[in-house]
């Protein structure tokens, strides 16, 4: 907690000894790096960055776990405050949460971060802090918002890990999300022929999918459907809060995303 939050400490101050070649920020950026290149951190890899040996890490930071925790915590300060760009707070709630999805698959890394033990670092706290202050200016009940909030954490978690797995599954086994598609789909029906009448409801559901074309992104099929997804959830918990608070109001043409 101390190295997460930069507390000073006197006993390191007073020490003597040569001075300290690297800092803390200097070895979380090299951390970053080194996960985003490799899907993972080691303290190896990351004194071969800095020219240093691990051992000489260690003096620093003392294990992995805590290493990932202060990476964890440094990528938050990339989240912006919706605020900024003079949104309204649906609109806002709406942002924060699109720019953590992007934020977690561009470090998928991060989602190793045990969402049932949160880091509590200074950069989370400010993106926490930055989506109650939204959702609070609306007057919402604390125990109401509370479980709001809890709801908008789990999806974008869900969102961009699922996201993140079907990037790593196409890039791990070399075989692109639309051949994959095409060929469990065909051995559905090879193996199923009675497969609509069987599940009528399922294959009703999917007649109207407005996800599954492309986009100039590039993006693929689950990346699109889950972003889809990730919308309208938004927007059905938004109007939720909104009936639940008894506020006047719910969505209206500027606010949607």
């Amino acid at each position: 907690m101390r190295l997460l939050w930069r507390s000073p400490d006197d006993g390191d101050r007073r020490r003597p000894g040569p001075k300290r070649r690297l800092t803390v920020d200097q070895i979380v950026t090299a951390s970053i790096s080194v996960a985003d290149e490799n899907g993972d951190v080691s303290m190896r890899a990351v004194a071969e960055r800095l020219g240093v040996t691990p051992m000489a890490l260690y003096s620093y930071v003392p294990d992995k776990e805590t290493l990932l925790a202060l990476m964890y915590d440094s990528i938050h300060a990339d989240v912006s405050d919706p605020q900024r760009v003079g949104a309204d707070w649906r609109r806002a709630v709406v942002t924060w949460a699109e720019e953590l999805v992007d934020l977690y698959v561009s470090h998928p890394w991060a989602l190793q971060v045990s969402y049932a033990r949160p880091v509590l670092g200074p950069h989370e706290q400010v993106m926490l802090e930055r989506l109650v202050a939204h959702l609070r200016s609306e007057a919402i009940p604390p125990g109401l918002l509370r479980r709001a909030v809890g709801m908008l954490l789990h999806a974008v978690r869900g969102t961009a890990r699922t996201i993140a797995e079907a990037r790593e599954s196409a890039r791990t086994s070399g075989v692109s999300e639309e051949e994959w598609w095409e060929e469990v789909a065909g051995a559905l029906a090879a193996a199923v022929p009675d497969f609509a009448d069987r599940f009528p409801h399922t294959v009703w559901l999917l007649t109207d999918d407005e996800a599954a074309g492309g986009d100039e992104a590039g993006d693929g099929y689950v990346d699109r459907q889950a972003r889809a997804s990730l919308r309208v959830g938004l927007e059905l918990l938004l109007d939720g809060l909104v009936a639940a608070a008894g506020l006047t109001g719910s969505n209206d043409g500027d606010s949607a995303p």
